[in-house]
């Protein structure tokens, strides 16, 4: 194919639609033009590829699962969409697998072709792009286990994810506010104090004395509470 060709078809997507003709001809020589198979995985959960993904045309979904094989979709893909911009940012494990629901065609563009046109990595851009990135992923958590878990088990996650490892020991310093607890979760501040009661009980956790509260992987003792 042409180059001119490949830039034109560039043009035709949202996400290049901005870029200058010169940034659109170098990216347009790195382009790699694909056709995927019907429930071909283009992406893989906790896999690594440095690799952006643009869809031209086709459907596919974007799927979340855990460790027990459940699945919960979190988002449909067209002509337009792109996938791989975490990993491409940030350098970490893809968050969820991206499976074609039909055949598509598809654009590749490695990392190291598109160096050059995004920020440095000492730059404020760059920065505030890896901030986003890990809101993202954070958010992808937050709907797993909404879709996934229990209420036991989603206020299991979120005090995992507030607590910081001190002295070899996971706590979380602020007190945790069940109201605040209970919008995380998407549960009624009952049904959470329940459970942190229940938790507690078992074991999970202890409010200790200066007023944080220490997770354990296993239940503490009851010698030791």
């Amino acid at each position: 194919m042409a180059i001119l060709s490949e830039v034109d078809l560039l043009r035709r997507v949202p996400l290049f639609s901005g870029l200058s003709d010169e940034a659109a001809r170098v990216i347009a020589q790195s382009v790699v033009k694909r056709r995927v198979s019907r429930n071909e995985l283009i992406l893989k959960q906790g896999a690594r590829s440095a690799a952006l993904v643009i869809f031209l045309n086709g459907r596919a979904r974007v799927i979340r699962s855990d460790d027990a094989g459940r699945e919960v979709t979190l988002a449909l893909l067209g002509a337009g969409d792109h996938v791989g911009e975490m990993s491409l940012l940030d350098d970490g494990i893809h968050s969820a697998s991206v499976r074609a629901d039909t055949k598509a065609d598809v654009l590749v563009i490695r990392r190291s072709d598109l160096a050059g046109l995004l920020p440095a990595q000492d730059t404020l851009a760059h920065a505030v792009m890896r901030g986003l990135v890990s809101r993202l992923r954070a958010a992808d958590n937050g709907i797993q286990s909404l879709a996934l878990l229990d209420v036991r088990g989603r206020v299991i996650e979120k005090l995992k994810a507030l607590a910081v490892t001190v002295d070899g020991a996971q706590l979380i310093r602020a007190r945790v506010c069940r109201q605040d607890l209970a919008k995380l979760v998407g549960a009624s501040r009952e049904m959470v104090s329940r459970v942190m009661c229940q938790l507690e009980a078992d074991g999970f956790i202890r409010t200790r004395e200066d007023g944080a509260t220490q997770l354990f992987e296993q239940p503490e003792p009851a010698a030791a509470r």
